[in-house]
């Protein structure tokens, strides 16, 4: 794969200036070109609706007229659009301007559509870095925000000081679809962890009970605790070695309690539900005397 070979001097001074377009001013993408010009670099903005460029070019963005002339504007071209048509739609307008520059595509996507969309920068003689933004925009400029980039390595090196603009990088491996993958892999984990919020909180509020007292003084320290047996069971997960070290399967789908009192509490059971029928699955299969981390298995042979 091409990859950039501008700005490479600019990379060792980290606090140098460097030139950089944002295209798509949604709410991330202001939230990113304001990042950027905080850090005192030279932001070129262009938007589909010219109307969004008004904020950034009050703070002191350039406002490209065409996304080619963006590009040609500056050596790192990031991307924050809807979705993957949209990125590889300009990338086509940019065409000849993207050669010799990186682009930095945020956009949420697949691994298959990060790796295409590599090779359609690399046919336009650009780098390529496909990075999954773990941040609400309010999130962006500070260490909370987490930016998983994958692509180009030497690309990633000469730009890690952009990023540090944003947020923390972490660099995943050369294969653009690691990006994608992991942000799809982090957001499961999310959704898991507010399913469970969800139905904790019905509970309680179906003893009317306050949630908000209970999260803080009870859900939030337990989580955070129980957090600490993941590295464990990801352990187990890469060895294939599920040996139950606390109650094992057997014991843990033995009866329903969450289900029967969530029932008797005019609590709805379907965010619980499919986690226990792939548990007692795994234990109808044979592996009773296994832990929780076995389940895995069910979705994905090894």
């Amino acid at each position: 794969m091409p990859e950039t070979g501008r700005g490479t001097e600019a990379a060792a001074g980290r606090r140098e200036a460097r030139s950089v377009a944002v295209l798509g001013l949604g709410n991330m993408g202001t939230a990113l070109a304001d990042a950027l010009l905080t850090a005192g670099h030279r932001v070129t903005v262009w938007n589909r609706t010219a109307a969004r460029t008004a904020g950034p070019a009050e703070r002191g963005a350039a406002v490209a007229a065409t996304v080619g002339a963006a590009a040609e504007a500056a050596d790192l071209v990031i991307v924050c659009v809807r979705d993957y048509p949209a990125v590889g739609e300009l990338l086509d307008r940019a065409g000849a301007a993207l050669k010799g520059r990186t682009v930095l595509n945020v956009t949420n996507g697949s691994p298959a559509e990060g790796r295409s969309m590599a090779g359609r920068a690399a046919a336009l003689g650009a780098g390529y870095l496909d990075c999954g933004v773990m941040a609400v925009p309010a999130m962006i400029g500070s260490p909370e925000a987490l930016l998983l980039c994958s692509g180009s390595e030497a690309a990633y090196a000469s730009w890690r000081d952009v990023l540090d603009a944003l947020g923390r990088g972490s660099y995943l491996g050369e294969d653009p679809g690691l990006a994608p993958l992991a942000d799809l892999a982090l957001l499961t984990g999310m959704y898991g962890m507010l399913g469970g919020f969800l139905h904790a909180a019905a509970l309680v509020r179906s003893a009317g009970a306050s949630v908000g007292e209970f999260t803080t003084d009870q859900l939030v320290p337990w989580l955070r605790a129980i957090a600490g047996i993941l590295p464990g069971m990801a352990a187990q997960v890469d060895s294939g070695d599920y040996t139950a070290t606390g109650s094992d399967l057997s014991i843990q789908v033995s009866h329903d309690a969450i289900g029967d009192v969530s029932r008797a509490q005019g609590v709805g059971t379907e965010l619980f539900d499919p986690l226990l029928a792939l548990m007692r699955r795994r234990v109808a299969d044979g592996h009773g005397n296994e832990d929780l981390a076995g389940v895995v298995e069910l979705l994905h042979r090894r």
